[in-house]
């Protein structure tokens, strides 16, 4: 079967891409346009994509299609019902990336909380080998023991981050859709009302575009901490920024945004240089052993397509 990966760069130049290159004929794009897409998988039967949207109107003729794989977990780049319709089959990866996107949760949490940008920004300065006082300790940071933890969305990152929380001293309250008995779950409001520090992990659905609304983000503690690793969306992102400047929330952490890169009419742009916000660059998911992962994984789903399996099938 004849591959084509339409945006490879979005994996890293450091990443090996023999797993996939090795099983036949494969084309590697490092990035494709909108434009593009019709073109260069004209003869494909396989595609691989990880940020490229694939849908009626990118995807054009393509007659010899037959199965599209998700360098991701999110499938919201893929219009589903419509590959359905054309007998597409869909695959996504799920599981490669928790411990990468836990570890910069809580990197993000535990920065925030201990300021330790500003810390670091002191003594880069040479304000501390210039000060005549061994040790400073403004801005005042408070432990996280014992602060309560709000979890939202209960997947693999979500029970990854909600142990961690827990080893570190934190009551964790979680909001999922189906409640379950092993965690004390909440609905969005009461976590929002509750939680000293909340974590996104959720994916983007008709359901939760949206859910951390102005009226939820005004609910929520005036020092909370709040991090989405989830997708941009799932916030009200021109609030969520407009609280920090008023100093409505104690601090901010995101890495996924509505628009990637966010342009510079974006409200981020506003905040992006306060003590209190952290923004990164949607790499969260990224560490070098989950990438590697996630291609051994796509490879492992265009073998059992071929194979007549139904591994990792959305459609």
């Amino acid at each position: 079967m004849k591959t084509v990966f339409l945006d490879a760069a979005t994996l890293g130049d450091d990443i090996d891409l023999s797993p996939v290159t090795s099983m036949g004929e494969t084309v590697i794009y490092s990035h494709t346009s909108p434009a593009q897409v019709s073109q260069r998988i004209g003869d494909a039967e396989t595609v691989i994509i990880n940020k490229v949207k694939l849908n009626r109107d990118t995807v054009g003729e393509a007659p010899n299609l037959k199965l599209i794989c998700i360098a991701a977990t999110g499938c919201d780049n893929v219009d589903l019902e419509y590959m359905k319709r054309r007998g597409v089959a869909v695959c996504n990866v799920s599981g490669y990336s928790t411990d990468s996107v836990a570890q910069t949760t809580l990197a993000m949490v535990l920065s925030l909380a201990t300021h330790l940008g500003e810390y670091n920004g002191w003594v880069r300065s040479g304000s501390y080998s210039a000060g005549d006082v061994p040790n400073r300790l403004e801005p005042v940071y408070h432990e996280i023991s014992g602060k309560t933890w709000g979890i939202v969305g209960l997947g693999n990152i979500g029970r990854r981050v909600a142990a961690a929380a827990v080893a570190m001293g934190c009551r964790v309250i979680a909001n999922k859709r189906v409640p379950v008995p092993d965690f004390e779950c909440a609905d969005i409001d009461t976590l929002c009302k509750n939680a000293d520090i909340i974590t996104l992990h959720t994916p983007l659905t008709e359901e939760t575009r949206g859910l951390i609304s102005r009226e939820r983000i005004a609910m929520m503690k005036k020092d909370a901490i709040l991090v989405n690793v989830a997708r941009g969306a799932v916030c009200d992102e021109a609030a969520l920024c407009e609280a920090v400047k008023n100093g409505r929330l104690g601090a901010v952490g995101v890495d996924v945004y509505s628009q990637e890169p966010f342009p510079e009419s974006s409200p981020y742009t506003e905040i992006m240089g306060l003590d209190n916000v952290l923004l990164t660059p949607h790499m969260a998911w990224g560490s070098f052993e989950a990438r590697s992962r996630c291609l051994a994984e796509i490879a492992e789903n265009i073998r059992s397509f071929e194979a007549g399996g139904t591994r990792s099938r959305l459609v």
